[in-house]
């Protein structure tokens, strides 16, 4: 946990943007894999990790800003938990670390919401994402799951707060996107022809433990890049092939990193994996190069579709004129996604708002419509404070070809015959997470290799080792 006066100061915040009411947290509880006591890794609730920084299942606090107090519901360890899980800091201790002014049974949160729903008073609440806590939402409110109505004020006030983060979370950060550099660079050493995919992530899980970290998300490490999010690991690795490994694990407090390399599983690359790695990493480049603080981010990603297209017009698998090209959306035959997203408690920061409220605004709405732009996560415009992913890549996927080919979609601008013999190509992303600075941009961590040439030099030593 962070000091007391850090949840307290989150905490009156919070209170201040909000008019009054009541605010409603909801921890996480432990899922079940199979049967009732054999659960998924317990993963608490960002939001409250935020405001109130316990990791434990089965709580729930409030935020009561009409009578400037915050309380929290739970339960002390029953004397069966002791005798399992033996004993530990008590719920107690860690509300007074959390700077909460009071701390109750976790079946009285019912009598409370009912009077604070008697008393006429607004209870706001975020959008509940585990199916438990839409349950208990709907049990506490009298009101079917489908009639919840999350509260958008709190919405707003929590994703303009956790938004901006904190030099102590910076510092978070940092710790995950080193021990993800650490697991890239291993995962680098490790690959040799004849070797598994899940050996390496085998590796990159063992890093990540013995640092007290665990994966911020499922690790895409695959041979076939072109599957954006690949979670199979079965491959076994042959000369010749493209490794894109996007991983990143999560400190013990839930700040997260997210990085992406790709490297060829021989010393080097071929000249056609080459030649698109190096259009991508230009991408990569130059999209970085405009962060800044009131910069719309949409910016960055139409600064990376420009960079794609002039390199693969150049190579022959796009043709025309550029800017008609990008403005006609033809590159995203080759770059479906977004070119990246806020990141901090959660490595797409906030998601479970929704992006209207963390990636947007009510003035520039998101677009829902258009492939390739329907996936940026993030829009608006930056601010000193944000933590960001740049992520470029290009992906030649054969199902999308043949349905585009089939229509002769914007055929004036993508040459068929090239892009056919690049079907068996897969993909290629690089990745990397920046602070948004007054001044402009700072990439977090020690920086990790990038360009072709590392990648060749340090697979080349790999192999040799």
């Amino acid at each position: 946990m962070f000091s007391k006066e850090t949840y307290q100061n989150r905490r009156a915040k919070l209170q201040q943007n909000l008019k009054g009411g009541v605010a409603l947290f909801l921890g996480n509880v432990e899922n079940p894999m199979n049967f009732k006591d054999n659960t998924y890794p317990f993963r608490q609730d960002s939001s409250f990790l935020y405001y109130f920084g316990i990791q434990q299942p089965k709580l729930a606090a409030v935020i009561d800003i009409d009578r400037n107090r915050s309380i929290l519901f739970g339960d002390e360890l029953s004397i069966d938990q002791i005798v399992w899980m033996g004993r530990m800091e008590t719920l107690q201790d860690k509300a007074e670390r959390s700077g909460m002014d009071k701390t109750i049974a976790f079946d009285q949160l019912f009598s409370f919401v009912e009077q604070v729903v008697k008393e006429g008073r607004t209870l706001h609440f975020l959008p509940p994402y585990q199916p438990e806590n839409k349950i208990l939402l709907s049990r506490l409110l009298g009101r079917k799951i489908v009639n919840l109505a999350p509260s958008v004020p709190l919405i707003k006030a929590v994703a303009a707060q956790r938004s901006i983060k904190e030099e102590q979370e910076v510092h978070e950060i940092e710790k995950a996107v080193e021990v993800s550099n650490a697991m890239h660079l291993l995962a680098m050493q490790k690959a040799k022809p004849g070797v598994k995919e899940f050996e390496l992530v085998s590796e990159m899980q063992k890093l990540a433990a013995d640092h007290q970290m665990r994966f911020s998300y499922p690790s895409i490490l695959t041979v076939n890049g072109q599957i954006l999010h690949n979670h199979y690991h079965g491959n076994t690795l042959q000369k010749g092939d493209l490794v894109l490994n996007d991983s990143g694990v999560e400190t013990p407090m839930g700040y997260a990193g997210d990085l992406t390399r790709t490297f060829p599983v021989a010393a080097t690359f071929t000249k056609r994996q080459r030649e698109l790695y190096e259009i991508v990493h230009r991408a990569f480049q130059a999209s970085q190069a405009l962060l800044k603080p009131g910069l719309n981010f949409k910016a960055v990603h139409l600064k990376t579709a420009e960079v794609l297209t002039e390199g693969l017009t150049a190579l022959g698998l796009m043709k025309g004129d550029v800017k008609e090209s990008v403005a006609q959306h033809a590159f995203t035959l080759f770059f479906q996604c977004g070119v990246g997203h806020l990141m901090g408690l959660d490595v797409h920061d906030m998601e479970d708002l929704g992006e209207q409220y963390v990636g947007y605004t009510q003035e520039e709405p998101k677009d829902k419509e258009t492939f390739g732009w329907k996936s940026l996560r993030l829009g608006k415009a930056l601010d000193a404070g944000n933590v960001v992913t740049v992520e470029p890549g290009i992906y030649i996927i054969p199902d999308l070809i043949d349905i585009w080919e089939k229509e002769q979609k914007l055929a004036q601008f993508i040459n068929y015959d090239k892009v056919n013999e690049y079907r068996d190509f897969g993909g290629i992303r690089i990745e990397d997470d920046f602070l948004i600075t007054p001044e402009g941009y700072r990439l977090l961590g020690q920086g990790l290799l990038s360009t072709a040439d590392e990648v060749e030099a340090f697979r080349a030593e790999a192999l040799e080792g």
